[in-house]
Order: C-alpha cells, then sequence, then structure tokens
C-alpha cells in the first residue's frame, strides 16, 4: 500500500482520478435512484468531492454549470453554518435557499460529512433539480420568492443516520408532485451516502489517513493550469454589450471583461437593473455561468475544482437583473443566466479572434406543464407538473457547423418523448428540426427544433412560459447571419406570450419553435456542396439557399453550378 507522506506525482494522479470516478458514480447514483424525468433522463444534478474547508476537489461530469460551479461556493456556506467539530456521522444536510444553492428554490442541495477510521475527513455534495416546490411552481409570475415555494434554510435532512420525516412531510405537503419529491429527497441521500463511503475505500486501500495533501496538489496544479492558460490571452480590457427579451421591459446586458497576467475580471456594471417577475439572477448562479463561459475557451482541458475557479471572479452591482436582493423572485433565473457564457465569449472573441463560436439559443427551451386546477377540481382531468427539457440550436463554430438541438451550456439532456407520454397525459405529435433556423455562413448556425403537444385527455393545461430569443436572435459571428427567433403559438393559429403562465384550452396543441444559433464566416464562403447536402437532408430550403448562400440547388438536390456561379457573381458586384 502506498504511504500518504511518500507518495509520488504518478501515485497521486492516480488518486485525482479515483477521485473523478468517485463524484461520478455519484452522479450516475443520483440518476438511477431519482423518480422525475428530469433527473433520471435528463441529468439536471451534480455531484462532487469537498475537502473541510469547502473547498471543492472534483466534480462530476455529468451535470449542469449551474449547479457545478454555484455547488462550488455553497459548501463554504455549510462550513460556517456546521463547523467541522460539529459534524456527525450520519449527517446530512441540506438547503434551497437561492442565494446558497442554485439560484432558485426548484434546486435542492445536499452536503454531507465523510467519517474515516472515525474521523471526518471530506465533505460529498450533490444537487438536484424538483419539479415542484409549491408556490406559483416553475414560472416567472411570482412577486417575491416567498410566492415561489418553500425555502429550507440551511438544516439537518438526516441526523446521524435518521432521516427528518417532517421535513420530508412538509416539503410533500407542498408540492404538486409530493412523491417524485420525496423519491428524489431518498435519491439525494444515496448520492452523498454512495459518495461517502467510495471516498473511504478509496482512503483506505491508498492508506491515507487525510486528504490534506492530496488536495493541495490537486489545487495548486489545477491553478496553475488555469493560469498558464490565462496568460495566452492578451491582457486588456474587452467590452460586449446583448440586448435580450425581458419581460416587463427589454434587458441590457453590460460585460466588461478584464484579462490579466494571472486573473480575469468580469464586472457586469450597467446591466439592467432587477426585474419585478421572476427572471432575476442571483449572482452566484450568473457567476456560475459567466465562468464556465471563460472556461470554455481558457483552459477547458483543466479539471474543475476550487483551484482552477480561483482566478476568476465576477461582480454585478447590487439590485441589477444580475445580482437582485433577497427576496426578488428568481424562478426562472436561467432564461437570462444561461446567456451569460454569449456575453462573456463575445468579449473572448476580441481578444482571440478565430477561436470563439457564434451566439447560440443558449437559455433552455423548457415546457413546464400542469393539469389546468379548475379540471383537476371538477374531477375531469389528472393531476400532473412535468418540466420537459429541450433545447434549440449552438453557435457555428469557427471551423465547423453548430450543434442542432443541443443544451449549450446546460449540458441538461433533452427530454425523450417515449418518456413523456408514459409518466404524463401528453400526447407529442411533433419533434423535429427546424429548417432555416440555423444562422447562415461558411460554417451554418445548429437548428432549432419543433415539438408540438396536446393533452390527451382533450383538458385544458396551463404552460409556465419564459423563453429567451424570441425578439432577439443568437447573433452571427465574423461576417456569419443571426439564427432564427423562436415562436411560440397554439394550432389555431393563436400566439402564445413567450413568458407568463398561460392556457392552453382543451382540445388545443402548443407548437413551439426554438431558435437557432448564429453562423459563422461569410456565408457565400460556404462549399455549394455543403448547402446542398443541408438542403437534401432538409436543414435548408432550397429558397434559402439560394437567398443566403448564392447556391442554386435543383429538384433532384444537386448544386446547378453555372445558375451558382452567376448568382455569386451578381452577388459580389452588389
Amino acid at each position: 500500500m502506498v504511504k500518504a507522506d511518500k507518495t509520488t506525482s504518478i501515485e497521486r494522479q492516480v488518486m485525482w482520478n479515483r477521485l473523478l470516478a468517485v463524484v461520478e458514480e455519484q452522479a450516475q447514483t443520483l440518476m438511477r435512484a431519482g423518480f422525475s424525468a428530469i433527473v433520471r433522463e435528463s441529468g439536471d444534478i451534480s455531484a462532487g468531492i469537498f475537502d473541510l474547508d469547502g473547498r471543492m476537489l472534483a466534480q462530476a461530469v455529468t451535470g449542469t454549470p449551474g449547479h457545478i460551479n454555484t455547488m462550488a461556493e455553497a459548501c463554504r456556506h455549510f462550513t460556517t453554518i456546521f463547523p467541522t467539530e460539529s459534524l456527525r456521522p450520519g449527517d446530512v444536510y441540506a438547503t434551497n435557499d437561492p442565494w446558497l444553492a442554485a439560484g432558485h428554490l426548484n434546486d435542492l442541495l445536499l452536503v454531507a460529512p465523510v467519517f474515516h477510521r472515525g474521523r471526518p475527513v471530506a465533505l460529498v455534495s450533490c444537487t438536484s433539480h424538483l419539479y415542484d416546490v409549491g408556490g406559483r411552481g416553475m414560472g416567472p409570475d411570482g412577486a417575491d420568492v416567498f410566492e415561489e415555494g418553500v425555502r429550507i434554510p440551511p438544516c439537518r435532512l438526516v441526523e446521524e443516520g435518521q432521516v427528518n420525516r417532517l421535513l420530508i412531510d412538509i416539503l410533500k405537503a407542498n408540492s404538486r408532485t409530493p412523491v417524485a419529491n420525496e423519491g428524489d429527497l431518498y435519491a439525494l441521500i444515496a448520492c452523498c451516502d454512495v459518495g461517502g463511503q467510495r471516498l473511504s475505500a478509496m482512503m483506505e486501500e491508498f492508506a491515507l489517513h487525510e486528504l490534506d495533501d492530496l488536495a493541495k496538489d490537486i489545487l495548486e496544479r489545477s491553478r496553475e493550469g488555469v493560469l498558464a492558460a490565462i496568460r495566452e490571452v492578451p491582457s486588456g480590457v474587452y467590452e460586449q454589450q446583448m440586448r435580450l427579451d425581458g419581460y416587463d421591459f427589454e434587458l441590457e446586458i453590460q460585460a466588461r471583461m478584464t484579462v490579466g497576467s494571472n486573473r480575469i475580471d468580469v464586472d457586469f456594471a450597467g446591466t439592467s437593473p432587477c426585474s419585478r417577475f421572476g427572471i432575476n439572477v442571483p449572482l452566484n448562479y450568473a457567476t456560475a455561468y459567466t465562468v464556465f463561459g471563460i472556461r470554455c475557451i481558457v483552459g477547458p482541458e483543466i479539471p474543475n475544482n476550487a483551484g482552477s475557479l480561483a482566478p476568476f471572479g465576477v461582480t454585478a452591482p447590487p439590485g441589477s437583473i444580475l445580482n437582485p436582493q433577497d427576496p426578488a423572485p428568481v424562478a426562472m433565473r436561467h432564461v437570462i443566466g444561461q446567456i451569460l457564457p454569449d456575453a462573456v465569449l463575445g468579449c473572448l472573441h476580441q481578444a482571440l479572434p478565430g477561436r470563439v463560436p457564434a451566439e447560440g439559443a443558449s437559455c433552455m427551451w423548457d415546457l413546464p406543464l400542469r393539469s389546468a386546477p379548475i379540471t383537476v377540481r371538477d374531477g375531469n382531468a389528472t393531476a400532473f407538473a412535468v418540466e420537459a427539457t429541450h433545447n434549440g440550436g449552438t453557435g457555428a463554430r469557427p471551423t465547423k457547423d453548430g450543434l442542432s438541438a443541443t443544451a449549450y451550456p446546460s449540458g441538461v439532456w433533452g427530454s425523450q418523448v417515449e418518456i413523456t407520454e408514459s409518466t404524463e397525459p401528453l400526447r407529442i405529435l411533433r419533434r423535429e428540426l427546424r429548417p432555416d433556423s440555423g444562422g447562415p455562413g461558411r460554417w451554418r448556425g445548429g437548428l432549432g427544433q419543433v415539438i408540438e403537444i396536446e393533452n390527451r385527455e382533450g383538458a385544458a393545461m396551463e404552460l409556465l412560459a419564459a423563453y429567451e430569443r424570441t425578439r432577439y436572435p443568437a447573433r452571427g459571428r465574423a461576417g456569419g447571419g443571426d439564427g432564427a427567433c423562436g415562436t411560440l403559438a397554439l394550432a389555431s393559429g393563436q400566439a402564445v406570450a413567450p413568458k407568463g403562465v398561460q392556457e392552453i384550452p382543451p382540445g388545443e396543441r402548443l407548437i413551439v419553435e426554438m431558435p437557432g444559433g448564429g453562423g459563422y464566416g461569410d456565408p457565400r464562403e460556404r462549399e455549394p456542396e455543403r448547402v446542398a447536402a443541408d438542403v437534401r437532408r432538409g436543414l435548408v430550403s432550397q429558397e434559402a439557399a439560394a437567398r443566403d448562400y448564392g447556391v442554386i440547388v435543383d429538384a433532384s438536390g444537386a448544386v446547378d453550378a453555372e445558375a451558382t456561379r452567376r448568382r455569386r457573381a451578381k452577388a459580389s458586384q452588389e
């Protein structure tokens, strides 16, 4: 066995890899044991290992930046509320406080101490999304956080192995999905249990009595790796502005990135003030996605932990939409928060031209649907509440097309038709890529998708809408065109507002067309054969091929070379 005080760099790397295996097993345990589809099918979770100071050492690959990077900070709060001397074997602590955990009440964060040979040696943590925690539900219409559901302050969910049944009963009593919530709670507890057991077994195998030396090595190496990556970015100040749809008013995002020799800071001064509605983004969540966007370009191969996160800082004025103060409504914070990577990527494009993709749909286009209360009370319909996760297209990359119907930056997998239909009284009539939604460019933006859905019982249902990119599209880069904006409508032709709770009448179908990503580079530089292939695959129409790319595709799907030459020559003269 390896002696802890005589480990080599290779042995420490093996141990580090074992930590990564432990956290991934945590994540898989949570998904396999989870009751709700958003956990077990979509992976809207996180899992990680921390030292006793609350510094993240390793995180599971499975999970979302909004959970992972907020979890990285949240554990520090628990170490002050529950100091080391108060920890007991079998304890599990929990909170869903938006300003301490993951930004809104629907994400529950758990932290548990790990004991090895009778001594606390580390913390394990995990987060998952709960469908419904009461209040107005997963919609943007709350006037404050108190209307958005039950808030759980940091407390013991499990005390020395005994589950706090009262807390679970309170959560169940205030939820439209009590069974799923209870199942997900036990899945979270199991995630912590597995993490603790596997970590202790790993320490036993390597004869480790504590993790201090290994933690120091992990954090120092990660920090040095990121510092080296930062030094490859030209020092300076870079600014980017974005216009967003908003709710009660249109929003302005102002990002100012300062790159130094050993640090990158982003200041959102000048960004729009807090909204009256629940699209506000707590600073912890805004920070999570801002730093994630930077890390996609700056040292993306370096593992995500407290060491690699340390050289990044994010600030926003208190009272702005990116730093709302308690008790502002924040239920749909992801709608704005997940667009922040596009803002900082716009800054990095100025510093590192040719390395940064175009803007994408970015924010998730979820379908938070539930039975209309009146139909349930009358006994005419099944009570349900679901949040089906879906996405538009990503921006084109400097050397590749964008990805269609892909979750960036959230990483949450799209809900499967079969699962949604088997667990809820819903029928999905269409789920297909949306032609011409990807921005034209030498590299085409990823396509959005079209979903058509109805209540198969013929009853009314409610949509808790909170969508962006319906007025301001994903912008192209380096001469590329914008992606298509998203739209919502009923099959009868009636428009559906992009934000707010709205009833879908009995017998109606909801049609959702999701936005596409921006294009990269001049569309006229796209190879005609690529354009023709897109036409044959139904991704680009013949009309768009001629209009946007100057490529004439005949009825057989082949390029009309002479007509294309004339079309492009005429365009170049104009």
